[in-house]
């Protein structure tokens, strides 16, 4: 049986950006092992409204692009555009949430129907492009266009996915993400969350803990206790 592991980001945080590599060394080490649930959590809801509170008085926008590129110094495997936040300042990340959420519906009925899954998951391959607009490229992903423009070497279904939007459907899959983690009390974007919630791993964490605490939940996955790890 495989590990449950939810995994919660907001696409516009550095530190989900960052933490990709961890998602991709969680994969490579333990393959069909673990059941990766990826989740949104709201952190750039109202992004704009967020950062001018936060950074006034220290330079707001201005300031903010220093920190998030000062953070990005320190990972070298996370290239940065130096006008991220300048170039460009996305309102919200609702709407890429919502876009992905319908991709991931889309996917997961295709899925149901028989079709053969190979590579990446779309809606992996299709945030990471959406990620890496942002912060490579400063596209303002909020915009259904350039949602799209990033998605298009994926083939997915334009007009399936514009219905899963239209009718209510990634509304929904959105809510009941955002609803989880109010309910699991997550701080933050990323989290990892495993053992049925008994364990919380929040922000930038080393891929030693995260691989030490999964390796002893596939020791015991019947265990009712907390790991020592």
């Amino acid at each position: 049986m495989a590990i449950k592991i939810s995994y919660y980001s907001d696409i516009l945080c550095i530190w989900a950006y960052i933490a990709q590599a961890r998602v991709d060394a969680v994969k490579r080490d333990f393959g069909g092992s673990v059941d990766l649930d990826f989740r949104f959590c709201s952190v750039f809801g109202d992004a704009q409204t967020k950062l001018a509170d936060a950074w006034r008085g220290r330079d707001g926008l201005a300031g903010y692009n220093r920190h998030v590129l000062s953070i990005a110094e320190r990972f070298p495997h996370a290239r940065v555009n130096p006008d991220v936040w300048l170039a460009t300042q996305p309102a919200s990340s609702m709407s890429p949430h919502l876009f992905l959420k319908a991709v991931m519906e889309w996917e997961r009925t295709d899925s149901d129907d028989g079709q053969e899954v190979v590579d990446l998951p779309v809606f992996e391959r299709v945030t990471w492009a959406l990620r890496r607009g942002f912060f490579q490229e400063c596209r303002d992903i909020c915009r259904r266009e350039v949602q799209w423009e990033l998605a298009s070497p994926f083939k997915i279904d334009a007009v399936a996915i514009e219905e899963l939007i239209n009718d209510g459907t990634a509304f929904a899959s959105l809510s009941a993400d955002y609803q989880h983690a109010e309910e699991a009390r997550i701080e933050g974007s990323p989290t990892f969350v495993l053992n049925e919630g008994r364990q919380k791993f929040y922000g930038n964490v080393g891929f030693r803990v995260i691989d030490a605490n999964v390796r002893e939940l596939l020791r015991d996955p019947e265990s009712d206790q907390a790991s020592w790890c």
